[in-house]
């Protein structure tokens, strides 16, 4: 698509932006669920310990709000902190290109935004390159050695709360060797100095704003609950006072980890006197890493998902995440439906995007899994022709029930604690990057030396198969749990390109809602003429397959929230899904126009 004909395209939106306002300024009856809704419920028993932030905050009045907007001309970062955004477009300033400026942004939110930003965690980043070469790297954590399929089962063959708490929850952490990758293919700085701006956040300390003040309470709190007193420690005044806005807080064990990864290279985390300490300090509390679990331990380059969406194309992540195989799914369903002739988050569209998440989900969940231990029927998954066979019985006036809805072909979560962050740099290099710890502060268990908050991932296994984990999500045998094997994911980090030129960087957290968020916003833009900050406004709804319900935003109109009742939906409600930080560049000027998803959980967008 031409530069002319993009502005024209997007000129359609105005015929629709009246019908957005409309929806965005009308809420629905706030923490309502209609009866006969289901709702999801981690265990009783640890509720306490791994209970969800609020999705959806604002700064009290009078502080200062994070920037939402930015625009630019020589590069931009829209990530959850603006520590960490700002950290990343000093990297640019000073001639490093995108991957550099998004390394030193996902060292930064490990030091700033502890409930999901880590080293301890994993992810996944999709890379283009302004000469067109793109590539994906997965990071995702993996099981130890000493993973066995049945070890969170008790002895009435039920999931234990130990695949949620405490060190025999974490997976190998990947998120160093995988920013370690990123850097050695694509980056132009020298390590030590896209890591060293996080080194001294953590050193100096950073200022406390009062989402800062609620995440590290909040934190210390589940800490405190979960029975690991030292590591909420960590997260409060030497005093054990909670921190106030203003404060500064200074971090000075993880400090000495950063310096060590940054003097000694990406390796020095998984080998040498770091990681024998972690792996003892893990074992000694209980956990199941060995050193050799650490060193073992390799980010990998995979091929990226690509394919054409109304004239663009799209460049997302392949499996062990899940995310590149549902958006293509979706997208493909909103074609062979023709969404577009409805009214954008009207009734009829709504209800005919949730009956195709719904099929896409029951693929996803039964279907996939580690392509390195099972073979995935993905060039099945991805023809059009077998979408649209799915979608083929869809009832555009009545819900059909999840159990009439199986996997299609023969035979997880995050929480909304992962974090994503988008960078783009002034020659077109982009990069779209998720990564997380699963649940808010993971694992609620830190590392004593090495201060390094774990992971709770090994719940995103298939613990039993056929049960749903914490989240509801009701996953099958290629996601069962064996050494060395990666869990699956819905991270869904993605590049839009026309004419050979960028055209966003696009992402968010969510768990299983991430990628029909994802969908949303793209579809939003693409098939309405929405600006990258419209879209991302508008309501979000999910569906899963399995619980058989829709999560809708507070935001979403009444009225098509009635219309989906009379269908035959149940409706839960909640304030937010996801956090959109993305990045959208307009094709004539070549202006980046920087979004941070303020309105559902902070966030702060920068750009120059």
């Amino acid at each position: 698509m031409s530069a002319s004909a993009w502005s024209a395209f997007r000129a359609k939106r105005s015929r629709h932006l009246g019908l957005v306002l409309a929806v965005l300024g009308l809420g629905a009856c706030k923490g309502t669920t209609p009866a006969g809704a289901e709702a999801i419920e981690p265990p009783p028993e640890v509720v306490a310990a791994v209970a969800e932030a609020p999705a959806a905050r604002r700064m009290p009045e009078g502080e200062a709000q994070p920037p939402r907007l930015a625009l630019g001309t020589h590069g931009a970062v829209s990530s959850a902190e603006l520590n960490a955004s700002q950290v990343g477009v000093e990297i640019l300033k000073k001639g490093g290109n995108a991957v550099d400026a998004a390394v030193a942004v996902g060292f930064a939110l490990a030091v700033t935004h502890p409930s999901a930003g880590n080293l301890g965690g994993g992810g996944f980043m999709v890379v283009r390159m302004s000469d067109g070469s793109v590539a994906a790297f997965d990071y995702r954590e993996e099981a130890p050695g000493a993973a066995s399929r049945d070890m969170y089962l008790d002895a009435k063959g039920e999931p234990s709360n130990e695949r949620l708490l405490g060190p025999k929850a974490a997976g190998i952490p990947g998120t160093v060797a995988g920013l370690g990758l990123a850097h050695a293919r694509f980056g132009s700085l020298p390590w030590k100095d896209v890591v060293e701006p996080a080194v001294v956040l953590a050193r100096d300390g950073h200022e406390l704003d009062s989402f800062h003040v609620e995440d590290l309470e909040y934190g210390a709190d589940r800490m405190d609950k979960a029975g690991y007193a030292e590591s909420a420690a960590l997260y409060r005044k030497p005093d054990g006072s909670a921190y106030a806005v203003g404060d500064r807080w200074v971090q000075p064990r993880l400090a000495a980890t950063l310096q060590a990864i940054a003097d000694g290279g990406p390796r020095a985390f998984y080998e040498g006197p770091l990681a024998a300490t972690m792996a003892q300090e893990v074992s000694e509390a209980g956990g199941i890493w060995r050193a050799e679990d650490l060193a073992a331990y390799q980010a990998k380059e995979r091929e990226p998902i690509v394919f054409s969406y109304r004239g663009h194309e799209i460049i997302t992540m392949p499996p062990p995440s899940a995310g590149g195989v549902v958006l293509r799914q979706l997208l493909a369903a909103s074609e062979a439906l023709d969404l577009r002739q409805y009214p954008w988050r009207g009734v009829d569209e709504v209800h005919l995007f949730v009956e195709a998440m719904r099929r896409t989900y029951a693929d996803r969940n039964m279907l996939l899994g580690d392509p390195d231990f099972v073979t995935l029927p993905m060039q099945e998954l991805l023809d059009v022709r077998y979408v649209r066979q799915r979608m083929s019985d869809i009832d555009p006036r009545h819900a059909t029930p999840s159990d009439q809805v199986g996997a299609g072909l023969p035979a997880g979560r995050e929480s909304e604690q992962t974090t994503h962050f988008s960078v783009v740099d002034g020659e077109g290099n982009a990069v779209s990057n998720t990564y997380t710890l699963n649940l808010g502060f993971g694992a609620k268990y830190v590392v004593p030396t090495a201060a390094v908050l774990l992971n709770n991932e090994m719940d995103d296994f298939s613990v039993k198969p056929g049960s749903p984990n914490i989240f509801g999500l009701v996953q099958g045998e290629p996601n069962k749990i064996e050494p060395g094997k990666r869990m699956l994911s819905s991270m869904t980090p993605t590049l839009v390109v026309a004419d050979g030129e960028l055209r966003a960087v696009v992402g968010t957290p969510g768990g299983p809602t991430i990628t029909t968020t994802v969908a949303t916003v793209l579809r939003g833009m693409l098939d309405y003429g929405l600006s990258l900050d419209e879209a991302i406004a508008s309501p979000r709804v999910h569906h899963q397959w399995k619980p058989d319900q829709i999560w809708a935003e507070e935001r979403l109109d009444p009225k098509v929230e009635q219309g989906l009742i009379e269908r035959g939906h149940e409706i839960r409600k909640r304030s937010g899904m996801g956090h959109a930080n993305s990045i959208e560049v307009d094709p004539q000027t070549r202006g980046f126009r920087a979004v941070a998803d303020v309105e559902r959980d902070g966030g702060a967008a920068v750009a120059y």
